[in-house]
């Protein structure tokens, strides 16, 4: 096990490297870098290839170049108050000034001699027409012992890498600090990447691609280990998502659906519609699922208004007829109250009990809810995350059913499958079978890597009858031309939503906002008609009232932020005005997008950008207006926003990523993902010689988000 605590010594403080200190260590904390490992990860932003040095006539303002000169003049000189020192180089083709701010004048002094080979690199700058370098990096050439921090930086080699700013660091400070930890500590990293797979796939050990990232003697060095250490990245993750897959199978669960399915067939009769051929296909997956004794853990992937709630239901009544409960937790109030309002609608003829259970729900209904849940007098309970709080007890907790998952992390699905952790007194825990919905359209390329530990289910069809949405994409020119459409739709007897960034007026941005445009749509635009407000800061009361009366068409304009943009089901909305366009992101756009289209008449959509120089914002809301297919518009959301917005940190559950472009290629992910299936299946236990250390890697970088207790 040396190779793990090898590892292990890699987080050690900053501080107690030699060289760094507590002052030194508290700086470079503010940048993130706390541990030894923290700055072998601290990737170069870019390179400078210093071999590419130009006549002083063709260095170019306003880049990075290096030129060769003679030194003409030297000397201390004053702007003011303040002190510089300037040395005058020439080569023949130009002269170029060098300047400093921060020096010591008598080491200084004796290095620019007049007659010494200067070679300097920077940032090329111009007073008036002499060209300048401040603060350069240097060397004297051909001249012995100057080899100092700044002859180091050309001297040690022609491609230097470059860093994010750290405070007011010089480069090479940044440089000296990286090199030295590079150089005492490489040696002892330990990769998660099977030494065959590193030779199948031409990559580098973890050790040798540190050193090469951040002492390249090449460019063609830099690419390949980036790509060795992203690749270690990727096989970590993927290999911990596969164990994560394999313990969840190993798990005791509830065997459902081997009853009569009497509630079941009665829903056959209620329903007024026919299902489509892909609700059928993913019912039929979930019935195997839950059929099987280990654990349901599967997400539910449909687009909007593709009937994601009639498939949750229909796993809710096969616990049900198998005798258990079903929870059904959603974002919202908004979303729980909704979706408990459909459920109802069938719970008479199903002869079912169901019940709403919320943050704002009265303590003494809550006393006498709680007490029928824990009798297992209530079939299904709806709520928001007040279903999770520890004063819950389900009698036989069957299914949970989750909306909007991302919305939650692992943490509020842990507790909820604790639920049923308190059955059967002396019986192994039995976990429920967990369903996740989300309408947030991922792209299929990465969805096993985004769900992780969960089996996908795809609804990847509309329902017969659905209207599909027209949308428009509008400047500040066609304001009232859009106007007109909401208008127009409001003499129908229609209802129409205006969307707006933000609650109230900003001093930081030049936005409008809900707040304010609803008095001004109310008196200026459309005062013949009731206008309302909704946003997220309102009480959970004071929102549903107002829900509830545009719903019912008690009102005509619902002014609004994005705290409609899940769920919310009103029929006779027909036409969406999104304010500020440009500043929302695809997947958000085309949630906001089906709150409208719910009901028989046609629907329109309409996105209002302000100018934007921004070309790959107008490639967004071009793709948009082009299609309703929601995993379309993921995948082109993918190709150009690349990956990072669709996995990251924020996922949670998964590892911390070490470099900023993990998921930039996307063949990569599948390559690791592969390799980590191939290489479990020869060391399902991580127990070999080479499989023990890589699973103590694991332990380190999944920390307390991986149970690896099913493992070895």
């Amino acid at each position: 096990m040396s190779n793990v605590i090898q590892n292990k010594s890699l987080q050690g403080p900053l501080q107690y490297v030699k060289g760094i200190g507590p002052k030194l260590g508290e700086r470079l904390a503010k940048k993130g870098l706390t541990t030894i490992e923290d700055v072998l990860y601290f990737l170069p932003i870019r390179y400078e290839d210093r071999s590419l040095l130009t006549t002083i006539r063709d260095l170019t303002v306003g880049s990075r170049g290096g030129a060769i000169g003679e030194v003409m003049v030297s000397g201390e000189v004053r702007y003011g108050r303040r002190r510089g020192f300037e040395v005058v180089i020439s080569d023949g083709t130009g002269i170029l000034k060098l300047k400093w701010f921060n020096f010591k004048l008598q080491y200084v002094k004796g290095r620019f001699k007049q007659g010494a080979r200067i070679k300097a690199f920077g940032n090329i700058t111009a007073y008036g027409a002499q060209k300048e370098i401040v603060h350069p990096d240097i060397e004297v050439v051909g001249a012995e012992g100057d080899a100092d921090g700044d002859a180091a930086d050309l001297s040690g080699g022609a491609i230097l890498p470059v860093y994010s700013q750290i405070e007011n660091f010089h480069q090479k400070t940044i440089r000296r600090i990286i090199d030295n930890i590079v150089e005492d500590y490489a040696a002892g990293v330990i990769g998660a990447v099977p030494r065959g797979v590193l030779e199948a796939r031409g990559l580098l050990t973890l050790t040798e691609a540190f050193k090469k990232a951040h002492l390249p003697e090449d460019v063609a060095e830099v690419e390949l280990a980036r790509r060795s250490i992203v690749f270690d990245e990727l096989f970590s993750l993927e290999l911990g998502l596969a164990l994560k897959r394999r313990a969840i199978k190993k798990e005791g669960g509830l065997a459902l659906g081997g009853g009569d399915a009497a509630v079941l067939k009665r829903l056959g009769a209620l329903i007024p519609f026919e299902l489509t051929q892909a609700q059928r296909r993913v019912i039929r997956e979930i019935k195997r699922d839950m059929a099987s004794p280990h654990p349901m853990n599967r997400l539910l992937q449909g687009d909007v208004g593709s009937g994601k709630t009639i498939v949750s239901l229909i796993a809710a009544l096969i616990a049900i007829d198998s005798g258990h409960q079903a929870a059904i937790m959603a974002p919202t109030e908004i979303l729980a109250k909704q979706h408990c309002q459909t459920i109802q609608g069938f719970a008479e003829g199903l002869g079912i009990k169901v019940l709403l259970l919320t943050g704002s729900t009265k303590k003494t209904v809550r006393s006498g809810y709680l007490a029928d849940i824990k009798d297992g007098l209530v079939d299904i309970v709806v709520g928001t995350h007040a279903l999770i709080q520890g004063d819950i007890e389900f009698k036989s907790l069957g299914l949970a059913v989750i909306d909007e998952q991302h919305r939650f992390g692992v943490e509020q699905r842990g507790i909820l499958k604790k639920k049923a952790r308190k059955t059967g007194e002396g019986k192994a825990p039995l976990t429920p079978d967990i369903l996740v919905m989300t309408a947030t359209p991922i792209p299929r390329t990465l969805s096993m890597t985004v769900f992780g530990e969960l089996d996908v289910s795809v609804i990847d069809e509309l329902p017969k009858g659905r209207q599909l949405i027209k949308t428009r994409l509008m400047r500040e020119s066609q304001r009232q031309e859009a106007y007109s459409l909401l208008r127009t739709e409001l003499e129908r007897g229609s209802q129409a939503y205006v969307v707006y960034p933000l609650v109230e007026e900003s001093e930081e941005l030049e936005l409008r906002d809900a707040t304010r445009m609803r008095e001004h749509l109310a008196k200026d635009v459309f005062p013949e008609y009731k206008v309302v407000l909704l946003h997220g800061r309102m009480k959970g009361a004071e929102k549903e009232a107002v829900m509830a009366d545009f719903k019912e068409g008690r009102s005509d304009v619902l002014v609004s932020t994005t705290v409609i943009e899940v769920g919310v089901d009103v029929p006779n909305a027909t036409v969406i005005l999104i304010e500020h366009a440009e500043r929302f992101g695809l997947a958000q756009l085309h949630q906001l997008r089906g709150r409208v289209g719910r009901g028989e008449r046609s629907s329109t959509c309409i996105l209002l950008a302000q100018y934007t120089p921004n070309e790959d914002t107008w490639k967004r809301l071009k793709v948009i207006e082009g299609t309703t297919d929601g995993f379309r518009i993921a995948e082109e959301d993918l190709k150009i926003r690349g990956p990072g917005d669709f996995i990251g940190t924020r996922q949670s559950g998964m590892p911390e990523f070490r470099t900023s472009d993990t998921f930039a290629d996307l063949g990569l992910l599948k390559t690791a993902r592969e390799d980590a299936k191939a290489f479990l299946e020869l060391d399902p236990e991580l127990t070999t010689p080479e499989g023990a250390p890589i699973k103590e890697i694991l332990r380190l970088r999944w920390k307390d988000r991986l149970s690896l207790a099913e493992v070895g």
